[in-house]
């Protein structure tokens, strides 16, 4: 499951709880469009904001709408007692595997982040994906961690920050980290912007924030997310950059506003999704920017049937 387009999904949610009806919709659309697997509770899924109890359900509805496609669900906690009980909770509901990011609050040493997935992972059934995001978590992976994490038992996969823009500076990257690593150990790439780059040099899953609201469009239409996937894994290395580029109006939202925010615009905007759907403190997009992302959507085509 950790390669091609993984599809990450918001998790629509106001001060009373999850919009249970409409997260189901938002999976249901993205396994009806065949995406290759569907990431539950990341951080565009609000994992952070959510109570125990809201995740379980969460997890639980995403199963369910899947249909069949695997799903991976954030387990990501301050405390490790906390991840155990997430992994507990997502592996009862039937994933198929598991995303964890070291969330902080005090600074964590590289033996504490270490000793955080060495203790979850003797626990586990199913595959884990190391979630490798400093933007939030303020955790920083040296390659030499990402070597001693990924050798642990049930350590399937990396899912890593935006490669360089420059492809020889991608491929150094990555290339980098795949000697630290296991073969069997997938690398993927988080911000969409950046997909391109990353399976052109080597990744083997985009771990896609516009895929988990534009699930049809990213399959059917070269200038959509998978469209870049299946490009560079075909060695179009010209045809995936050619199609991101395309794509900047948006990625240009996502690196200003951060992805969270313009999907649950987006979202709202095309019926997909009620308002508020953002737990506070976080607010939606500024006026004038909701405006001109709506033109953005237009421009590209990306609407409720995407």
């Amino acid at each position: 499951m950790f390669t091609g387009l993984s599809a990450f999904p918001l998790t629509p949610s106001d001060e009373s709880g999850i919009d249970e009806k409409a997260y189901a919709r938002l999976v249901s659309r993205l396994a009806g469009a065949g995406v290759d697997s569907i990431g539950a509770l990341g951080s565009t899924g609000n994992y952070a904001y959510l109570s125990r109890e809201q995740r379980a359900a969460a997890v639980r509805i995403a199963v369910e709408a899947a249909d069949g496609v695997p799903v991976m669900a954030g387990i990501g906690a301050l405390r490790t007692s906390q991840v155990l009980a997430l992994a507990e909770d997502a592996q009862r509901a039937g994933v198929s595997a598991v995303l964890l990011a070291p969330m902080t609050y005090q600074s964590l040493t590289d033996d504490e982040v270490f000793g955080l997935y060495e203790q979850v992972t003797r626990e586990l059934s199913v595959p884990l994906c190391v979630y490798d995001n400093p933007a939030t978590t303020h955790v920083h992976f040296t390659d030499e961690l990402h070597g001693r994490i990924a050798a642990l038992p049930h350590v399937a996969a990396i899912k890593i920050p935006p490669v360089p823009d420059d492809p020889a500076a991608a491929a150094q990257r990555v290339e980098g980290l795949r000697a630290r690593i296991p073969e069997s150990v997938a690398i993927g790439v988080s911000g969409d912007w950046a997909a391109a780059g990353g399976l052109n040099a080597g990744c083997d899953t985009w771990y896609s924030v516009a895929g988990g609201l534009f699930p049809r469009t990213a399959l059917a239409l070269t200038r959509t997310a998978l469209a870049l996937t299946r490009a560079a894994q075909s060695g179009d290395a010209e045809g995936a950059v050619a199609r991101s580029a395309r794509l900047e109006p948006l990625w240009g939202f996502f690196r200003r506003y951060g992805g969270l925010r313009v999907m649950s615009a987006a979202a709202a905007h095309l019926g997909l999704a009620t308002e508020p759907n953002l737990p506070l403190p976080l607010r939606g997009l500024p006026a004038d920017a909701r405006r001109d992302l709506v033109a953005v959507l237009d421009e590209l085509g990306l609407d409720a049937n995407a």
